[in-house]
């Protein structure tokens, strides 16, 4: 064997997940806040086993995505950030209609996910799928939504109790959690957590593998997708229902807390995409000065829609 032959073939150097925390930290900075945010992160991670079968169970799928809503601006494929169409409050929809679930409302990878397809982000016919093939007993008869939420104390003391209730109430057995940007892995993550305190095993299927374990959670299955598309591939029928069972195999066999396996779906041959995110090193002093404009308004309108919602 020559030396050459025998040489290790490594991958490039950035094709690792994506560094959130500490790009966003960068990114804000580089706009002109300069009191970076602080990430949710415990040492301890509650754990609890399934109860029975996932065959026998009753599962919930809880996304942080918002249901369509016309009369709140652009929200479809291409849109830019929209704070209008955010949501502040839990919601539950029933499995049964028609879902139209959009990602126009948080931080998103927009140059790189899919905003069509929207199994990438909510993979309910995946999980309907699987139901029909006798792996799941059922689906829960809603499935709930969780607002992207900064404060963690509000997740935890305010939105987590009424989903764990609603829940309750579908009986459910055990969840799916999916979120979308950086704030709703952290969000989710902490749902999780949450939810397996009160005996509800979990599993997330998210993209920000720095921040969901940075926090701390039983189960995750990560993959090295934008955000936006933790879900799954865009129109691949077949990679979105392996990446679905792979989310329901770490549900079944995770030993202990902390549990993170990594779906072997590779989302582009050439890992440069990953260079995209909040870089600021890619941008003009022009480009800057625009997000900064940008980020300031959708800040005062998210404020101006959380009072209102919380005056109603």
């Amino acid at each position: 064997m020559t030396n050459k032959s025998a040489e290790l073939l490594f991958a490039p150097e950035l094709d690792q997940p994506i560094r959130y925390i500490e790009r966003t930290r960068h990114y804000y900075l580089g706009l002109g806040y300069d009191t970076p945010y602080v990430w949710a992160h415990y040492i301890d991670v509650p754990f609890v086993p399934l109860k029975k079968p996932l065959n026998q169970s009753i599962l919930g799928l809880v996304t942080t995505a918002v249901p369509f809503d016309s009369s709140k601006g652009l929200q479809g494929p291409g849109a830019p950030y929209n704070a209008s169409a955010k949501f502040y409050e839990p919601y539950s929809k029933p499995v049964s209609e028609d879902a139209d679930l959009r990602i126009a409302h948080v931080g998103i990878d927009r140059r790189n996910a899919n905003m069509e397809d929207m199994n990438c982000w909510f993979p309910l016919d995946a999980a309907k799928r699987a139901v029909g093939l006798g792996r799941i007993q059922t689906l829960s008869k809603h499935f709930y939504g969780l607002p992207t939420n900064r404060s963690q104390r509000h997740t935890l003391e305010i939105d987590a109790p009424i989903i764990l209730e609603n829940m309750r109430a579908d009986g459910v057995d055990a969840a799916v959690l999916i979120p979308n940007c950086p704030i709703c892995h952290q969000s989710q993550s902490l749902l999780a957590r949450y939810l397996e305190s009160a005996g509800i095993p979990t599993v997330v299927m998210g993209a920000a593998k720095d921040i969901v374990e940075y926090c701390g959670v039983p189960r995750f299955l990560f993959s090295d997708f934008p955000l936006g598309n933790a879900a799954a591939m865009p129109n691949h029928r077949e990679s979105q229902d392996m990446n679905f069972e792979l989310a329901l195999r770490v549900l079944e066999s995770a030993p202990a807390p902390r549990t993170t396996v990594q779906s072997p779906l590779v989302w582009s041959d050439d890992p440069a995409w990953k260079l995209d995110y909040s870089n600021l090193e890619k941008l003009s002093d022009q480009e800057i000065a625009r997000l900064r404009d940008e980020a300031e308004k959708a800040r005062i309108t998210a404020r101006d829609l959380r009072m209102k919602s919380v005056g109603a």
